[in-house]
């Protein structure tokens, strides 16, 4: 950074990992398939890219900023398997430029590995999952406090919507912790490494546009029962839906952050709503 003058950006999140083994761990705990691609979101200078190199098929490493590129292609010199693309990730067609980098009849399976900006992580998860039907795994460095909504089980404070929503595309793994002193310049906060695994089969759903609706308008209304945020919902009389609760095994005085997925899929599934 000293020999090129560059600066870490705040508005882009930028925080990079330099603690070497902490990088060979990341790399592995990726698990990739000698036969798969990998894409990186934020490859920085290149430190973690080059450890992905070994694995994988070919590298995709893709960030937001320009300025990186000299560092970049000097850190990765030598390196003929892997492509680096300067564009905001959150307005790519990522699997188009899979295509494109690799020059591929059609799109591959691929992995994802990448320490992601803070900033814009909630954005980026929900990119993959919603819109890259070839992903197969997702191994992402966050703020610890993400990681930890992520993960959370019914009843805590950290259970919400982000927990729903992620486990309503992926399984989640927590791979390890990582201390704000490996990186530089220096977070106010610890990391977490997660592998997000798209699910082959989803939960069910009638109306996936109803369910996340549901959910949605459960988390707003988080100190309110299941049985007010129903009644509101739907319309229906506060009567029925207390006994259409009871029934389905839901406690009418729960709150929100007390449902499973399962839970808020059958509401989804069942609750009638008023004529328009």
């Amino acid at each position: 950074m000293r020999r090129h003058k560059f600066f870490p950006r705040k508005k882009w999140g930028q925080n990079f990992l330099v603690d070497g083994n902490i990088l060979n761990k990341i790399a592995r705990s990726c698990e990739a398939n000698p036969d798969y691609y990998i894409v990186e979101i934020g490859p920085g200078m290149g430190a973690l890219t080059t450890k992905l190199t070994q694995y994988g098929r070919g590298v995709l490493a893709i960030d937001i900023d320009r300025d990186l590129q000299v560092m970049l292609e000097e850190a990765l010199a030598g390196k003929d398997n892997v492509r680096l693309l300067f564009a905001d990730i959150l307005e790519v067609d990522l699997e188009t430029e899979l295509i494109r980098a690799f020059s591929l009849p059609e799109p591959q399976p691929y992995q994802v590995c990448a320490n992601i900006p803070y900033n814009i992580t909630t954005p980026i998860i929900f990119y993959l999952l919603e819109n890259c039907p070839h992903l197969q795994s997702a191994t992402l460095m966050m703020q610890k406090e993400v990681a930890e909504r992520i993960m959370a089980g019914p009843g805590g404070k950290d259970y919400g919507l982000l927990t729903l929503m992620t486990s309503y595309y992926a399984s989640s793994e927590l791979l390890m912790n990582v201390s704000r002193n490996c990186f530089y310049p220096r977070p106010e906060v610890d990391s977490a490494v997660l592998r997000l695994t798209p699910r082959q089969r989803r939960i069910e759903l009638k109306s996936e546009v109803l369910f996340k609706t549901l959910l949605r308008t459960s988390f707003q209304k988080r100190r309110k029962t299941i049985l007010n945020i129903c009644t509101d919902f739907s319309g229906q009389e506060k009567s029925l839906i207390h006994g259409w609760l009871t029934q389905w095994g839901i406690s009418p005085l729960a709150r929100p952050e007390n449902l499973t997925l399962e839970d808020f899929a059958l509401l989804a599934n069942n609750l009638p709503l008023q004529e328009a």
